[in-house]
């Protein structure tokens, strides 16, 4: 997923969509390292319902998985690949994800009794797998758009009129999207009691990328998918600006309509958070296709994304790990036992006086660390691909 995309017709490198991917996993880096309580509240998730700029991070990297499946696919097809073979790939691929994330969950100290199976790289993993299964099985725009709505409806009829065992029916006994007594907790607290997301005051109760919000997630996967399968047989760039414009208006719209009944919600994954999520997914994607396909505004400005965008899991996996090593680098300092996190954030960014600056600067520092091992990875043309 990390490897560039290339267009079949031309063999022209998709630049737009390395440069998408790029912003996205440097903000995603930024919002998981954000400072801490002071940081500014678009920095942070939403506490239930809502929507923040953060909550838009995963759903676009996501979004952005199904655009880059579709040219994959189609390349290995080209090249000669059966079916079988990409799915063999595939299958391999989203289980070292899956390893990955819960390494990831567990380092530096790896505690099976409260090991966290669920998480990032593993839903991830999965919308991988369902589209490139999908997609093998019918590649009609039609069909998969089918599948779509199908989900995301389905989605929504099981959270808003199925019982949740113990608790009873939504919107009667229980409030519809309870925060604790929902669908998706109770068969998360079923499968995987005490391993569930762990920074929640609650922890154990719930978990932000259950099994059941898959479903949805996939969703989101999937529309990134169709517009990848346009994009392979775009006419024109002009024209593809337009379209990609049309369809983030239509999906915001829809979003927040039926976010009237199905409210924002990124620890669901709501069938309307899906629709808003890739509404903006596709803003973002309209702006830098207009820019650098359209435009042809290829160097200098793009050159940073680009570098994040080709090792786009190195940089996700070095930014979660390198944190616990130094949240365990411990030494003495004026008679106060600290670690190298606290000591930098003590002494060098908690001169700052305004708070949210202060954690921005922290959040921006951050990243420009984690941007070190890629382009030394990029400068020697290394693109580790999963």
């Amino acid at each position: 997923m990390t490897t560039s995309v290339q267009l079949r017709a031309t063999g022209q490198r998709l630049l737009s969509l390395d440069v998408a991917r790029g912003i996205t996993i440097a903000f995603m880096i930024m919002v998981n390292n954000n400072g801490g309580r002071g940081s500014w509240h678009f920095m942070n998730h939403a506490a239930w319902n809502g929507l923040t700029a953060t909550d838009l991070v995963f759903p676009t990297f996501v979004f952005v998985v199904g655009i880059s499946a579709v040219f994959a696919i189609e390349s290995r097809l080209a090249r000669g690949a059966t079916r079988g073979q990409i799915i063999r790939h595939a299958a391999l691929r989203a289980v070292i994800l899956v390893l990955l994330g819960i390494v990831v969950n567990s380092f530096p100290f790896f505690a099976l009794e409260h090991m966290r199976f669920y998480g990032v790289l593993q839903r991830i993993a999965v919308c991988y797998f369902a589209v490139t299964l999908l997609y093998l099985w019918d590649r009609r725009v039609s069909s998969l758009a089918t599948v779509l709505v199908i989900v995301l409806v389905g989605y929504w009829v099981l959270l808003r009129w199925v019982p949740v065992p113990g608790a009873g029916m939504p919107g009667r006994d229980v409030p519809f999207m309870d925060v604790n007594q929902n669908l998706v907790s109770w068969l998360d607290r079923l499968i995987f009691p005490h391993h569930l997301y762990r920074d929640l005051p609650d922890h154990n109760v719930r978990d932000p990328e259950g099994l059941l919000s898959d479903l949805p997630a996939i969703g989101t996967a999937l529309m990134g998918m169709l517009i990848g399968i346009y994009l392979r047989t775009r006419r024109s760039n002009s024209a593809a600006t337009r379209v990609l414009a049309a369809a983030t208006i239509g999906s915001l719209a829809i979003g927040y309509v039926w976010s009237l009944w199905f409210p924002l919600n990124k620890n669901l994954w709501t069938s309307s958070y899906v629709l808003v999520a890739a509404g903006y997914s596709l803003a973002l994607l309209t702006l830098v296709f207009w820019a650098v396909e359209e435009k042809g505004w290829r160097t200098g400005w793009t050159w940073v994304w680009v570098v994040f965008g080709s090792n786009a899991i190195a940089a996700y996996m070095f930014s979660e790990l390198l944190p616990g090593v130094l949240n365990n680098i411990h030494f003495m300092y004026d008679g106060k036992r600290t670690d190298a996190i606290a000591f930098v954030s003590e002494h060098v960014f908690a001169h700052i006086p305004d708070p949210g600056w202060a954690a921005f600067a922290y959040s921006v520092s951050f990243t420009a660390v984690c941007f070190i091992p890629v382009w030394m990875l990029y400068r020697r043309r290394i693109f580790l691909k999963v």
